[in-house]
């Protein structure tokens, strides 16, 4: 399939590691130029821009906090300013601190909020606004799907997460006659750098007989179907969430 992305412009935030790092790189395999977000992981992104450039691609790293809007606005502008245009958006952005509720305070709300609601909507205003006004778009965003399921430990990050895949539809809904689809991908448990090994050792095989695949997901289960949703064959594609999750959650 040809996925009509030679050429194009993503902006992938949060893309130093993990998810964000692979559907860099998957995003590059496919000949787009990518812009590499970071907040505070300056080597990590440099090191995702020559790993893309060594292997013939294009791409720069952008530091900015998506909690902050003005700091998004200044990254759009230097992205388009480089490369004329934004033609993917993926918030992958994301800030979880696993507490019970009853444990935490205005403090852990507030930034758990901050990036995951505001720093896509911050995201989607910036560079939405770019592409409406070019006539076309991909935006894909990213939630966990305790977002539709609930989540002990995960009340505020889960808040956040909905607000999310309700911004999705509403926006699909208003972008859609610019050329501009908005789409989710809720995923289950992914493990990254962030996981901490030894309880995950020790929680492992409750974790996975959960999992109807009987595994836990990695990052590069996730960046192909990121890649489909920005690409030429999604093009009837918009307001949908597409559940990444081994089968954990079998939501319509």
């Amino acid at each position: 399939m040809n996925l009509d992305l030679e050429g194009k412009v993503a902006l992938v935030t949060g893309s130093a590691r993990d998810i964000g790092r692979e559907t860099a790189l998957a995003f590059a395999a496919e000949g787009a130029t990518v812009a590499v977000n970071y907040n505070r992981s300056a080597n990590a992104a440099g090191s995702v821009v020559g790993e893309i450039t060594e292997n013939g691609g294009k791409a720069k790293a952008y530091q900015a906090d998506v909690a902050d809007l003005e700091s998004v606005q200044a990254m759009t502008e230097a992205i388009v300013g480089d490369f004329g245009r934004i033609d993917v958006l993926v918030n992958n952005a994301g800030y979880v601190e696993p507490r019970r509720f009853l444990d935490t305070g205005p403090e852990e709300w507030k930034r758990q909020i901050d990036v995951g609601l505001y720093g896509v909507i911050h995201c989607c205003s910036a560079v939405g606004a770019r592409m409406v006004e070019q006539g076309g778009g991909r935006i894909v965003n990213l939630a966990g799907d305790s977002a539709r399921i609930g989540g002990k430990a995960l009340s505020v990050t889960t808040s956040a997460r909905g607000g999310v895949l309700s911004l999705t539809k509403s926006l699909a809904q208003e972008f859609g006659p610019s050329g501009v689809t908005v789409n989710a991908v809720a995923l289950g448990y992914v493990e990254t750098t962030h996981t901490d090994p030894n309880w995950l050792e020790k929680n492992r095989e409750k974790i996975v007989r959960q999992y109807p695949m009987r595994r836990i997901g990695t990052p590069e289960d996730v960046a192909p179907a990121i890649v489909f949703l920005a690409s030429g064959g999604a093009s009837w594609i918009t307001g949908q969430i597409l559940s990444i999750s081994g089968g954990y959650s079998m939501v319509g």
